[in-house]
């Protein structure tokens, strides 16, 4: 089949080489007119996100990624009052975009092409793009994240609704930080749950992809709540004064907020943390918000990842669920013979796993923000994408 892909991200990327792979045409459409950036943000890097780069494109994940082993919380003067062996393994946004493009290609990767319309028949489904450009396919595939234009489109009822709190995140080169710090936070994930909120904190590659101690960067999420309206408004407000909703991106938060952040992280954080965010040069905001729908298939069209449900990051599944549906699709339509058949199947069984995983971060949230009933030996808070720990 011919398949376009709108949408390039890390997603998008993993659908196309799947449904490559496959024997399709495949073309992705990505509005930003350069290689996209994240600024080398943090991931959990799930089985599911790396499953692609390990089987398929011959990446050695180790060269990508950081490993930990244990699982640490600490007390308000930087204690250990909890400690388990559990592995995990850490990456960058970057580097496993990078990895995953590099192997995709530039050729039907197609930049400055934003989606804006599209329509469909029995036969065929085709977009119009900003340039002017159309384009007809058999099957288009919307992994354009969050704010969705396809699925604002599709379905008209959406919304996105706040969940009442924002994650605050940075991080800093270990070259920049006292060797005490590296030494207690760069073999495990470490948190920190005081009433109302929580910070974890775990080390990833450098911008360049080094993974060695010494050459990495320790990154933070620090979950802080904000009230909607004139608090919120106020956060949101970038350095030049554009309110944004989803996120503001390293450099663009406001002075005054990132002084306040920094004053806020004295006050609350252990020392050991403290002394992390207020090394962050940019730290950065990133808006946590639900999205639910009920139908991801749609004729010819369906949606994949943050462009279907959007989940909160507290099971770090975002990226190993838009892996896990790219690797369902290519599957179903190695399967079923017509595609409506195919769409019908893999949306059943998408639905059934990203609305376990919204329901799972949900309460994981809620424990944290606002019940404060946060217990690190309960399995629920475990990282995975299917279960806890998977």
């Amino acid at each position: 089949m011919r398949v376009s892909i709108v949408g390039g991200s890390i997603g998008g990327l993993t659908a196309a080489c799947l449904l490559r792979d496959a024997g399709h045409q495949v073309s992705i459409f990505e509005r930003s007119a350069v290689r996209l950036e994240q600024r080398g943000a943090g991931i959990g890097f799930l089985p599911a996100t790396y499953r692609y780069l390990q089987t398929r494109a011959a990446v050695d994940i180790e060269k990508i990624s950081v490993k930990t082993d244990h699982i640490r919380y600490l007390d308000k003067e930087s204690k250990v009052v909890y400690e388990a062996k559990h592995q995990y393994r850490f990456s960058s946004w970057n580097a496993v975009y990078a990895s995953t493009l590099s192997h995709f290609g530039s050729s039907e990767y197609n930049l400055d092409s934003e989606v804006i319309d599209f329509s469909q028949s029995a036969e065929s489904v085709s977009i119009s793009l900003k340039n002017g450009q159309s384009v007809t396919s058999d099957l288009l595939v919307g992994a354009d994240g969050i704010g969705s234009f396809l699925r604002d489109r599709l379905v008209p009822t959406s919304r996105s609704v706040y969940a009442g709190y924002v994650a605050w995140r940075g991080m800093v080169p270990e070259s920049k930080l006292p060797g005490e710090l590296i030494d207690r936070l760069g073999d495990a994930i470490t948190y920190f749950v005081y009433p109302s909120s929580h910070i974890l904190v775990y080390p990833i590659p450098d911008h360049d992809g080094r993974v060695l101690p010494g050459d990495r960067l320790i990154n933070f999420v620090w979950y802080c709540n904000y009230q909607s309206g004139k608090e919120f408004n106020s956060l949101m407000n970038d350095k030049n004064g554009v309110l944004r909703e989803v996120s503001i991106p390293p450099g663009f938060v406001s002075e005054q907020n990132v002084e306040k952040v920094k004053t806020m992280a004295l006050r609350c954080l252990p020392k050991l943390l403290s002394d992390l965010v207020v090394a962050t040069v940019e730290p950065f905001v990133q808006v946590i918000y639900d999205v639910d729908i009920n139908q991801m298939a749609f004729g010819r069209v369906c949606l994949i990842g943050d462009a279907g449900i959007v989940v909160r990051p507290h099971a770090a599944a975002g990226t190993a669920k838009a892996a896990a549906d790219g690797w369902a699709l290519a599957e179903a339509l190695e399967k079923h013979v017509a595609l409506h058949d195919a769409l019908q199947a893999w949306q059943f069984s998408q639905l059934a796993l990203a609305k376990n995983l919204l329901e799972r971060t949900r309460r994981v949230g809620s424990k944290s923000q606002f019940l404060n009933t946060w217990d690190p030996s309960d399995p629920e808070v475990i990282f995975g994408l299917s279960q806890p720990g998977n």
